[in-house]
């Protein structure tokens, strides 16, 4: 048996058990294949278009692990893809001004990318479907080899593929539509970067030849980055932020820089799924809504409690969230939301609230009549999780859930509640 009869044979077996069984397949090249049944597998999860192409070659477990998942790449394409149309259109309503020419003379109008710090290709095997050609850029070799193989077979056959380091490319590289960036967040001991001027390459560093050579510049960025820092590092540069989670959790920041876009910083709060219904975009200007101080709802006599995604999370706009969807903070720290009524398409969940009590004893035994099991979420709360079920004596899971909050007045209150659809 072949190494790639091998792998095709055994793909969805456990692979600790395949390493157990090594001697037995003398002609299989064991730590390749093994690599590449995790790699699949985990593509299968990630990246079911490319699970689903035959030959495609998947690198060591880290790489597959870090690497963007089908939802985000897809999300990039689809904004690659708005900011190529916009720049286009802005080129052709400016082509008679010779201002505007001389400016932008060095701009041709065929449509190019090149992503400077290349990695798997995952993000560019996307987003270089938006743009008549393409280059790949990355200083590991064998990354290199791997994508070169992988291209033709995911159909991609606008792209060049470049072994270099991204700044020694960037200063010789022609003017391009996009340039994309995703610097490296660990540092030279391996530990997690999360402020902007540490990662590599230094993109504010870089930020003059970075708007010099391309049209926009998407940079993708560390989830746990303060984004408000970020669009101050970058010098009023920054048109667009998108924070973008997949399933519950925020997966990545990413910044949009232009000087040939003049517009008002906008940012993008995208919670996406695999099903594209159940995905959702809450957009907003910083500091268009006035500050929401005190809640119009009594915590003890609403109907619906809402809970906002990561993204808003993440981006901290709660008061243009409430001013957008008409709904009340249960205090300024709470980060949950009341209303009366249902509050269709908001960026969350929402639940109906079927009781509300206090910590009083009396109260709690009252108000968990029944309850055995529940899912908890503190907010605002002077306990922990672990702390408040091991009091309520309730175990976890079922359709029963408690926020744990704390009201305008300073008293802390569970709003018992079950999903709203």
């Amino acid at each position: 048996m072949t190494t790639a009869e091998f792998i095709r044979e055994y793909r969805e077996r456990d692979i600790r058990q395949l390493a157990l069984q090594a001697n037995r397949f003398p002609d299989v090249d064991m730590p390749y294949a093994l690599d590449q049944i995790q790699g699949w597998q985990i593509a299968r999860r990630k990246l079911p278009k490319w699970a689903a192409c035959d030959g495609v070659i998947f690198p060591p477990h880290l790489s597959m692990e870090q690497c963007s998942s089908e939802p985000t790449a897809q999300y990039k394409l689809n904004l690659a893809t708005e900011w190529t149309t916009l720049n286009s259109e802005l080129s052709t309503q400016n082509c008679r001004r010779q201002q505007f020419k001389t400016q932008n003379s060095k701009f041709k109008t065929s449509t190019r990318m090149t992503d400077l710090t290349g990695g798997f290709g995952v993000d560019f095997s996307f987003t270089s479907c938006a743009f008549a050609a393409a280059t790949y850029v990355e200083r590991n070799e064998s990354l290199c080899r791997i994508v070169e193989h992988n291209l033709p077979l995911l159909g991609l056959n606008n792209a060049t593929v470049v072994c270099a380091d991204a700044v020694e490319y960037l200063s010789t590289v022609e003017p391009q539509t996009m340039l994309f960036l995703d610097p490296a967040r660990r540092d030279e001991h391996g530990a997690k970067t999360v402020m902007l001027a540490d990662c590599t390459p230094d993109v504010v560093q870089l930020l003059p030849k970075l708007l010099e050579k391309s049209r926009f510049t998407m940079l993708k960025l560390s989830p746990m980055l303060d984004w408000h820092k970020a669009v101050d590092d970058l010098q009023g540069t920054v048109r667009e932020v998108h924070i973008v989670s997949v399933g519950g959790e925020c997966k990545e920041l990413l910044l949009v820089l232009s000087t040939v876009v003049e517009s008002e910083l906008k940012v993008y709060c995208a919670d996406l799924s695999t099903a594209s219904d159940t995905s959702s975009i809450f957009v907003y200007t910083p500091g268009s809504s006035a500050p929401v101080v005190n809640s119009k709802l009594k915590t003890q006599n609403s109907k619906f409690v809402h809970e906002p995604n990561a993204s808003i999370m993440k981006a901290g706009c709660f008061d243009e969230l409430a001013a957008a969807y008409g709904v009340s903070p249960v205090s300024r720290n709470s980060h949950l939301f009341l209303s009366d009524e249902p509050v269709e398409g908001f960026p969350g969940r929402s639940f109906v609230v079927e009781r509300v009590t206090t910590m009083n004893k009396g109260e709690l035994r009252k108000a968990l009549v029944g309850i055995e099991k529940a899912n908890i979420a503190t907010r605002n709360f002077p306990l922990t999780v672990a702390e408040l079920r091991k009091r309520l004596k309730i175990k976890d899971g079922g359709d029963v859930y408690i926020f744990a909050t704390t009201t305008a007045e300073g008293e802390h209150v569970l709003l018992i509640s079950r999903k709203y659809r």
